[in-house]
C-alpha cells in the first residue's frame, strides 16, 4: 500500500467506492422499538453518521431464537424489514454505505429471552460463566441446548432468510458476526465446542458451521457485498481456545476462496494476554487474507493512519468514537475536539445518548 494513505482516502469495496476508510463498528445500543424492530430514532442515529465509509449495524438477530439481548433489532419479520428499510433509506439520502450485521447469540441468551421459554442453543451443552442481562435484570446463565445436526441445517437455512431480507430492506451488503462469543464463534473455539461429529473435534471441523453459513450468504448477496467479523484474541463471554492461531488461520485460508468485500478482524482482547488462550501476532492474519482487511479496537486518528501506512490494515472501524461523534471524519479531518462518550446511556433508553450528541457548528 502507497505510504501516502490515510483515514481520507478512498478505497474501493466489493461494487462501492468508498468516501474514506473510516468504518463505523456494529455497536449493540439496545433501542429497536416494539416486536424488536427498528424504529424512526433509529433512522435518525444512523443517518447522523453516514459520513462514515461504511456503517456497519448493530448486531441484528437472524431468527427469533436468535435473540440475546433486550431490544435489540431482528431481521426475520416483516416489520423488521421495514424498520430497516427506513434506516437505509435515510443513510443513503445523505450518501452512505450501510452493511447490516448478521447475528445469532448462541448460549448467550437466557430462556426469559426466546420464544415459549427456550433454552438457547450451542455446539456443545456447556453453561458459559457469567450472567446475561434480561428484561428483569441480570440472571446467571442457564446450561444451552447442544444442536442436533438438523437444527445445525435450519440455523444455516435461518441465515439464508436473513440474508435475503437484508436484501430486501435495501442495504448495500451484509457482515456475518463471527466475533465475541457468539454462535459461530461457539463453534470455532474448543472451549466450548467439544462436539465429535462433522461440526467438531477437529480445526476443519469447528470451522464448518462458519464457512457454510458464509456460502450461504454469499449465495444471497455474491461474495463482494459480504463482510465476516472475528476476534481471535477475545475472551467475552467466556470464550478460550487451545490453539487459536491455528483455528483462525484455517477459518481464513478458506474464507479466502468466497472473494468477500471485507475480513473485519477486531484487537479486543489484546490488552489481556492469554485470556483467550496462547496469544498469537494477529499481523499473521493480515498476511494469510487476500483482499481487504479492517482492523478495530481502540484506534485513534495517529495510530489508524499508521497502521494503514504500515499496510497492517486497509481500513478502521470506529466504535465509541463514532457513537459521541456523529459527524467524525469531519472532525478528525479538522483536528477538532471530540465530544465526551457518556457511558452510562450506550445501552437502551431513548434520544439522550443517543441522537443528541451535538456535530461541529
Amino acid at each position: 500500500m502507497p505510504a501516502n494513505i490515510t483515514l481520507f482516502s478512498h478505497i474501493q469495496i466489493g461494487p462501492y467506492t468508498l468516501p474514506n476508510r473510516m468504518a463505523m463498528a456494529p455497536m449493540t445500543r439496545n433501542r429497536a422499538g416494539e416486536g424488536n424492530a427498528p424504529q424512526p430514532l433509529n433512522a435518525e442515529y444512523y443517518a447522523q453518521r453516514a459520513g462514515a465509509g461504511l456503517i456497519i449495524t448493530e448486531g441484528s438477530q437472524i431468527a427469533a431464537d436468535a435473540v440475546g439481548y433486550p431490544a435489540t433489532p431482528g431481521i426475520h419479520s416483516a416489520a423488521q424489514v421495514a424498520g430497516w428499510k427506513g434506516v437505509t433509506d435515510a443513510v443513503h439520502a445523505r450518501g452512505g454505505h450501510i452493511f447490516l450485521q448478521l447475528w445469532h447469540c448462541g448460549r448467550v441468551s437466557h430462556p426469559s429471552l426466546l420464544p415459549g421459554g427456550k433454552l438457547p442453543v450451542a455446539p456443545s451443552a456447556i453453561k458459559p460463566a457469567g450472567q446475561v442481562y434480561t428484561c428483569q435484570g441480570m440472571q446467571d446463565y442457564v446450561t444451552p441446548h447442544a444442536l442436533s445436526l438438523s437444527e445445525i441445517s435450519a440455523i444455516i437455512g435461518q441465515y439464508r432468510s436473513a440474508a435475503k431480507n437484508a436484501l430486501d430492506a435495501g442495504f448495500d451488503g451484509v457482515e456475518i458476526h463471527g466475533a465475541n462469543g457468539y454462535l459461530l464463534d461457539q463453534f470455532l473455539r474448543d472451549g466450548s465446542n467439544q462436539r465429535d461429529d462433522a461440526y467438531g473435534d477437529t480445526v476443519s471441523k469447528r470451522a464448518r458451521l462458519m464457512l457454510e453459513v458464509t456460502e450461504a450468504v454469499c449465495a444471497v448477496w455474491g461474495g463482494n457485498r459480504v463482510g465476516i467479523r472475528l476476534s481471535p484474541l477475545q475472551p467475552f463471554n467466556d470464550m478460550r481456545d487451545s490453539q487459536p492461531e491455528e483455528i483462525f488461520s484455517h477459518v481464513i485460508r478458506e474464507l479466502n476462496r468466497f472473494g468477500l468485500a471485507y475480513l473485519h478482524v477486531t484487537e479486543m482482547g489484546k490488552e489481556k494476554p492469554g485470556a483467550a488462550g496462547p496469544a498469537f501476532d494477529l499481523g499473521k492474519l493480515r498476511k494469510i487474507w487476500k483482499g481487504a482487511y479492517m482492523t478495530n479496537s481502540g484506534y485513534d486518528l495517529a495510530r489508524a493512519n499508521a497502521a494503514l501506512a504500515a499496510n497492517a490494515a486497509d481500513l478502521v472501524s470506529f466504535g465509541v468514537m463514532f457513537l459521541a461523534n456523529p459527524d467524525l471524519p469531519a472532525r478528525l479531518a479538522k483536528g477538532a475536539t471530540l465530544n465526551t462518550p457518556d457511558p452510562a446511556t450506550f445501552y437502551g433508553g431513548g434520544e439522550k445518548g443517543y441522537t443528541d450528541y451535538p456535530v461541529m457548528c
